[in-house]
């Protein structure tokens, strides 16, 4: 099967997992799916974090994430944040260094083993923060959420097709040698695109001041840090001298690959509601 057909096929089933859930589960389906990305790509990058010759603590590293994605949505309530949940990561690995790795790496192991919990899901769990914005359609939330990771998403799909019909001037040869600038601003374009075309769609559901208009400018910045998100993500498996975090879905890669471009564009889409 061409390469190009098995990532279209994994992308739809993705897509249709996710609608899927949401229809069934609404904002706590969200909440639930955020959680398992999340862990599934700390997973990936302390795997690469391995790959570089350090030895983060995964099995605690991923409690720790998955418990800081849950905390808006199950644990504020009881007075305890995803800040909370960070220190007690810190209070744990901390203690846990003392007598384990060996001497020439604890240093390593102690940052990788933070840096992981926050870049991923310290990042992502603004994903459920968007979930959780109240206004009276019980909807808008779930809606801001979808728009967010589409506008994401979307960018990479344009840039892809965009760079492979006229792609020549690369961007970043030394970080990852096939994006080109031509496949970016392709990216841009349709990130505004859908942008537009969803908050004509969900208008119902989205905040009212979030006109197509808007939505078409917000979402290009938000393309362009999905682009730097993916940059960032190629920087370390080159780094790690890997092409792919993994090879759980055919035709993209691990879930690293798929999720690299939401991590920075999280807390940007959640400041863009605040102010709807």
């Amino acid at each position: 099967m061409p390469p190009l057909l098995k990532r279209t096929l994994s992308t739809v089933a993705l897509w249709v997992i996710i609608l899927g859930l949401l229809y069934f589960f609404n904002d706590a389906g969200a909440v639930w799916i955020v959680a398992a990305i999340a862990a599934l790509t700390l997973h990936e990058f302390y795997s690469l974090l391995k790959h570089m010759g350090y030895a983060p603590f995964n099995k605690l590293g991923i409690t720790f994430g998955v418990t800081a994605i849950l905390a808006p949505f199950y644990l504020a309530r009881h007075g305890i944040e995803t800040t909370d949940i960070v220190a007690a990561a810190v209070v744990a690995f901390s203690a846990r260094i003392l007598g384990e790795r060996h001497p020439q790496n604890r240093v390593e192991t102690l940052a990788g083993s933070l840096f992981g919990i926050i870049y991923v899901p310290v990042m992502l769990q603004y994903f459920v923060r968007i979930v959780m914005i109240h206004t009276p359609n019980q909807h808008t939330g779930v809606a801001c959420f979808l728009w967010l990771i589409a506008v994401s998403k979307f960018c990479d799909v344009g840039a892809l097709l965009t760079g492979m019909a006229i792609g020549k001037h690369r961007m970043a040869p030394e970080i990852s040698p096939k994006k080109t600038w031509e496949g970016a601003a392709g990216g841009l374009l349709v990130s505004a695109l859908v942008g537009a075309l969803i908050a004509y769609a969900a208008r119902h559901y989205l905040p009212p001041a979030f006109t197509p208009l808007k939505a078409a400018l917000v979402a290009l910045p938000i393309a362009v840090l999905a682009i730097i998100a993916d940059l960032v993500e190629s920087i370390i498996k080159r780094r790690a001298t890997i092409k792919d975090s993994g090879a759980a879905i055919p035709g993209i890669g691990g879930i690293f690959d798929v999720t690299d471009s939401l991590i920075l564009t999280a807390p940007a889409g959640y400041v863009v509601f605040s102010l709807f």
